[in-house]
């Protein structure tokens, strides 16, 4: 996958109640934070998306 590399930006997200508190259980679960489970998240979807589909310019 990507490295990380430019400016870090902030993204609100809205999501029900109970959503949110089973992500916070898997995020302590697997030893992260509530953002750091996101990322985690988002890049494997990424990753996932670039293996099915080639990689891409943005």
């Amino acid at each position: 996958m990507s490295k990380n590399t430019g400016e870090v930006k902030s993204v609100s997200i809205r999501i029900p109640e109970p959503l949110l508190k089973e992500l916070h259980y898997v995020a302590e679960y697997e030893g992260r934070s509530i953002n750091s489970q996101v990322l985690y998240l988002v890049r494997q979807c990424v990753g996932e998306f670039k293996d099915k589909h080639g990689d891409f310019e943005v």
